[in-house]
C-alpha cells in the first residue's frame, strides 16, 4: 500500500483468500468475511482507504445453522407496492442460493456508506 501511482493515490494489492464453509455457523462465517473485505485483518487499516481482500468462499451449500433457523428464520423483500411483500424460508433458500444466505449476513455487516457495494463485489461464492 506505500506504493503510489501516476495521481498521488496509493496503489492497492489485494489478497486473495478461500474459505471453506463446510460445516462453519453463517453468523460466524459472515463476520469473519466483513472483516477481511474491510480491510481491518491489515497493520495499515484506514477507514476511508478500501484496502480489503478478495474472499472467495466454496462449499457455501454445507453451511450450519444454529437452533431451529431452518424451519423458522424468513426473508423479507419488498416491491414497495401494497401486498408486495415476499417471504422465504431459509430452508427453501438453502435449497435454491445457498450463497444469497451468506451474502445477506455479510451485506448488513459491512458499513452503510458508499463502500458497501465495493466490497460487496469482492465476495465470491464458488461451489
Amino acid at each position: 500500500m506505500a506504493w503510489k501511482n501516476t495521481r498521488g493515490m496509493p496503489t492497492i494489492k489485494r489478497v486473495t483468500v478461500t474459505i471453506d464453509a463446510t460445516g462453519q455457523i453463517v453468523g460466524r462465517l459472515a463476520t469473519k468475511v466483513a472483516h477481511l473485505l474491510t480491510g481491518k485483518d491489515q497493520p495499515g487499516y484506514t477507514p476511508h482507504i478500501d484496502s480489503g481482500a478478495i474472499v472467495k468462499i466454496t462449499h457455501a451449500d454445507k453451511l450450519v445453522y444454529t437452533g431451529k433457523k431452518m424451519a423458522q428464520k424468513v426473508f423479507f423483500r419488498s416491491s414497495n407496492r401494497p401486498g408486495g411483500v415476499h417471504r422465504t424460508l431459509v430452508s427453501k433458500l438453502q435449497v435454491d442460493k445457498p450463497g444469497a444466505i451468506l451474502v445477506h449476513a455479510v451485506k448488513y455487516m459491512l458499513a452503510k456508506n458508499r463502500t458497501q457495494k465495493e466490497r460487496l463485489k469482492r465476495l465470491l461464492i464458488v461451489n
